[in-house]
């Protein structure tokens, strides 16, 4: 694994940007593409018209269903970082799942609906009598769609559980 200093963010995690490479015998291999967006991941706003740009800039490249919510409705004084493409992650990982990024239920009234169902992290989960996942694996979809940015984990916690999930449940 590569370390960058400063770290870069993608800002357009989801699946249209993921492609998988099916080899016989062996295991997918995930790819991500289109870094048409990437930037340096560490930006501190420290004013309204900062807060205004960043929204602005967001809004014309990363994915509203996949955009986290700091980057719809920036504070004028914020820390911003690598946890955004950490949601991005997880509506991806969410929309792998079910065929649906987890918010989309929401654009169907308006954009603005979308974008309070993010801010508040009002997740919808597909009826069913039995869940098709084990909780687990919902439950580390929440994990990375916390909406307070700070409550959100790094990449290398994601990287610890995911091999945690795959040894529990490819052994």
């Amino acid at each position: 694994m590569h370390s960058f200093d400063p770290p870069y963010a993608h800002n357009d995690v989801k699946p249209g940007n993921v492609l998988i490479t099916h080899r016989k015998g062996k295991a997918p291999v995930a790819t991500l593409m289109d870094f048409g967006s990437a930037r340096p991941a560490r930006k501190q706003i420290r004013s309204s018209s900062e807060a205004l740009q960043l929204q602005e800039w967001a809004a014309e490249h990363c994915s509203a269903p996949y955009r986290a919510p700091e980057l719809w409705d920036c504070p004028s004084h914020a820390n911003i970082d690598e946890r955004t493409d950490i949601w991005s992650l997880g509506c991806t990982l969410y929309a792998i799942m079910f065929h649906v990024s987890p918010f989309e239920y929401a654009l169907g009234e308006s954009e603005e609906s979308m974008q309070l169902a993010i801010a508040n992290g009002q997740l919808e989960w597909p009826a069913g009598p039995k869940p098709p996942y084990p909780d687990e694996l919902r439950q580390f979809v929440i994990w990375m769609l916390q909406p307070q940015p700070v409550m959100r984990p790094h990449i290398g916690d994601v990287t610890l559980h995911v091999d945690k999930l795959i040894a529990k449940y490819l052994s």
